[in-house]
């Protein structure tokens, strides 16, 4: 298990990074949304299980914690790349916003859980399971209060599942195909460091 202890404060470096790589999510989250409204009537026998599609809104939460590793970075992704989709044109407007910071905040979670400390893959997934969860809890109040307990287990066990393989595996799997560019070269994530 790879443990590090975060350094004081924020570089510029860390607010440069987090932010072009939350921007480019903000900006792939347009044609996500396109693809989701296209993909609805592929559900139509089992609406709810359209969630399963989900986990590319949770990436940059979750990504952004496992490259800048502070905290605060989690949250950061999340509403930046959400802000960046609001400002393009969402369908879902503010409430991108929102959901962003929820997500944010549930894949920070997961880090504030591993103390800031513990960078492996079962954290990742930890973190991209709570960020699927705290989306599923926003949609469902917001979007989907009267569709029943079916439809609202269906939705949370496919936003979590989502959010376990795309944004949690994801983000470690792309963190891991950044390190050998030396991209990531400034930060405890780009120094070589094997993780399990």
């Amino acid at each position: 298990m790879i443990t590090t202890t975060p350094t004081e404060g924020w570089r510029i470096v860390d607010i440069v990074v987090a932010a072009v790589v939350s921007v480019a999510f903000g900006v792939v989250f347009v044609a996500w949304n396109a693809l989701w409204a296209f993909a609805t009537p592929l559900f139509t026998a089992l609406p709810a299980a359209q969630a399963i599609i989900y986990g590319v809104w949770l990436l940059p939460g979750v990504l952004v914690g496992l490259i800048v590793r502070k905290p605060g970075a989690a949250l950061f992704g999340g509403i930046v790349a959400a802000s960046v989709s609001a400002l393009i044109g969402s369908q879902w407007g503010l409430d991108a916003v929102v959901s962003g910071l929820l997500q944010g905040g549930g894949a920070e979670l997961a880090f504030a859980i591993g103390l800031y400390r513990t960078w492996t893959l079962p954290i990742a997934i930890l973190a991209g399971v709570l960020a699927g969860l705290a989306a599923a809890i926003h949609d469902i109040a917001v979007y989907y209060p009267d569709t029943g307990l079916s439809y609202w287990a269906i939705y949370a066990i496919a936003t979590v599942t989502s959010g376990a393989l795309v944004a949690g595996i994801g983000s470690w799997l792309l963190l891991r195909a950044l390190v050998p560019t030396g991209v990531l070269a400034p930060f405890t994530a780009g120094r070589g460091q094997r993780e399990v």
